[in-house]
């Protein structure tokens, strides 16, 4: 039987939309060989050789995944309404940014080029420091950055750490284009050959159906690898990132990663 590379990362809208695929339950399609991986792990290898057959990688990384052999597949991503990053600060911030320091989870990020986008439009240069995810709100909260750009969860969680949302910078593309935000998409390797490629693109849609079908089949393994994450908070993530746009791009999922190299 055939078997593809595949790497996504532990968070619950992958494994939730993943699940299926990947635990064999979807009839005569490809096995997986299965790496978990967060995005700025993938988006790193994409022009390099650990790359694998098939990963969920930043919107904003596609036009370099295209350039090295990859090919956008119309599902299993993350787009959608109401589910940007956010810029984040302590209680009483000004709002500007000139001149501080802002910490970012990846320069290859979606979320880093809409804030490169925001800013330009507002005319400020701060200082980026790029930090892991999970570091960017406590060095917020302690006084380490000026600012943090966030992502996921941290949409559900920032008020635990005392700081404030300066920017939803969702709210600002959605406002400023009238397209959905493009997040995360899934490519595969062009080289697979478009037989190859139609079984992995079948395969990923039934395991996204199964997904919406029957959430309670994913529930325990989803959250055996949302470290720690509190069940509310694993399914309102689930709930923002896994939609139409899951299913299929469509018109305007296209139209909105055009809007975002435009």
């Amino acid at each position: 039987m055939l078997t593809v590379s595949l790497a996504h990362s532990p968070c619950p809208n992958d494994t939730f939309l993943f699940h299926a695929w990947t635990h064999g339950l979807i009839a005569d399609a490809p096995s997986v060989s299965l790496t978990y991986a967060d995005i700025d792990l993938t988006n790193g290898w994409l022009a390099g050789p650990s790359g694998l057959d098939v990963m969920k990688i930043s919107a904003a990384a596609l036009p370099e995944a295209e350039a090295n052999g990859y090919e956008l597949l119309p599902c299993g991503g993350a787009m959608g309404r109401g589910c940007g990053p956010l810029v984040l600060a302590a209680p009483g911030y000004d709002g500007s940014l000139a001149g501080r320091t802002v910490a970012v989870p990846s320069l290859k990020s979606t979320a880093f080029l809409l804030f490169r986008q925001w800013i330009a439009e507002r005319g400020e240069a701060p200082e980026i420091v790029v930090l892991p995810f999970r570091d960017i709100m406590p060095a917020v909260r302690d006084g380490k950055v000026d600012a943090g750009l966030v992502i996921h969860e941290a949409r559900f969680t920032f008020h635990k750490f005392g700081l404030e949302c300066l920017t939803d910078l969702g709210d600002w593309w959605e406002k400023t284009t009238g397209a959905p935000i493009p997040l995360g998409v899934i490519v595969a390797r062009s080289s697979l050959g478009p037989e190859t490629l139609e079984q992995v693109t079948t395969a990923l849609r039934a395991s996204v159906e199964h997904a919406f079908a029957h959430p309670e089949d994913s529930r325990e393994y989803v959250l055996s690898l949302a470290e720690e994450m509190d069940p509310a908070v694993a399914q309102s993530h689930i709930e923002l990132y896994c939609n139409e746009f899951s299913r299929d791009l469509g018109p305007a999922g296209r139209t909105a990663l055009e809007r975002l190299f435009a």
